[in-house]
């Protein structure tokens, strides 16, 4: 008789084998808002769209001249990690990064190798930093994406601007929003895993702390003083602990890379981690989840998953 484990990772597999495909599909042309809803957004399904913004003047227009010219001498928030995993399990923390207040064109320094620094630099703050610290840029690109809006029936929560070196990593997390990813140059290199690889992904309480970064350009790790602990996944998905996390292995992650000009729609509450190449430009719009069945099928798989390992 099966164990109810193997029940949970039996059904796990075949909800996924009804719904998803082997790979994230490229489209030619962005959906009707109709399209999206009915064949993505409810499936809960992500997809990649060809040139999905080569209309935006931001393609051909940010250059780090354009940048440094435009927006050197803005002062932004600035991640800093000593080795480019911010939001990530270390040493069993949950460590964020150093942020760090700078001009953008000092950042661009950095990016470009022209300044000596220790640790890895990323423009990474969320909560909409391009329309507050990049308020130059808004007239390169759409302020929302007209499709995702109309079918959404919202404008997004947040629109962010991220740019970094090839060593900073997004280690693997989700999210409660609707995730649109335009790469306006570079590369961006996701792992993805649907809620359905839930029951495989381990989830940890870890005590959250801060980088700091001291004179002599080493890192100390300090706790963050009377702060609840954090659920987070202490897996990397690029050098997987089987023995440690051995139901990892029945997960199936789905690889894509989207280029400069594409776009990738990422579901809520789909698990990602993310590497770019050395200087990515990229703007994410998040709108926000609707909490409605497929929440509630997440949220059932989470509870299960978790009292299964008490057992």
């Amino acid at each position: 008789m099966q164990s109810v484990r193997e029940s949970l990772q039996q059904v796990a597999r075949e909800a996924r084998e009804l719904y998803l495909n082997d790979s994230v599909p490229y489209l030619d042309q962005p959906p009707t808002p109709l399209q999206f809803q009915r064949s993505w957004l409810c499936p809960n399904k992500p997809f990649i769209v060809r040139n999905g913004i080569s209309h935006w003047p931001a393609v051909s227009k940010w250059t780090a001249s354009y940048l440094r010219e435009t927006v050197g001498k803005q002062t932004v928030s600035v991640a800093v990690t000593p080795n480019g995993y911010a939001d990530a399990v270390h040493r069993g923390r949950f460590v964020m990064p150093e942020e760090r207040r700078m001009p953008f064109g000092d950042f661009l320094d950095i990016v470009a190798r022209k300044r000596a620094v220790s640790g890895v630099f990323y423009v990474q703050k969320q909560c909409s930093n391009l329309t507050e610290e990049f308020p130059q840029l808004l007239q390169d690109v759409d302020s929302h994406i007209p499709w995702a809006s109309e079918a959404l029936g919202k404008a997004p929560d947040a629109v962010n601007f991220w740019l970094g070196e090839s060593a900073a990593v997004t280690s693997l997390h989700k999210d409660h929003y609707e995730n649109l990813y335009c790469v306006v140059s570079g590369e961006k290199h996701f792992i993805l895993h649907p809620p359905t690889d839930r029951p495989f992904i381990p989830y940890e309480l870890f005590q959250p702390a801060t980088y700091k970064v001291n004179e002599d350009g080493s890192f100390d790790v300090i706790d963050v003083q009377n702060a609840e602990k954090v659920p987070w996944i202490p897996l990397d998905p690029l050098n997987p602990d089987l023995s440690r996390y051995p139901e990892y292995s029945h997960a199936r992650p789905l690889h894509c890379t989207v280029r400069a000009g594409e776009m990738l729609y990422l579901p809520s509450l789909w698990f990602h981690h993310v590497r770019q190449s050395h200087g990515c430009i990229a703007v994410n719009f998040w709108y926000d989840m609707e909490y409605d069945i497929k929440y509630n099928y997440f949220q059932f798989l989470d509870s299960v998953t978790k009292a299964m390992n008490t057992v």
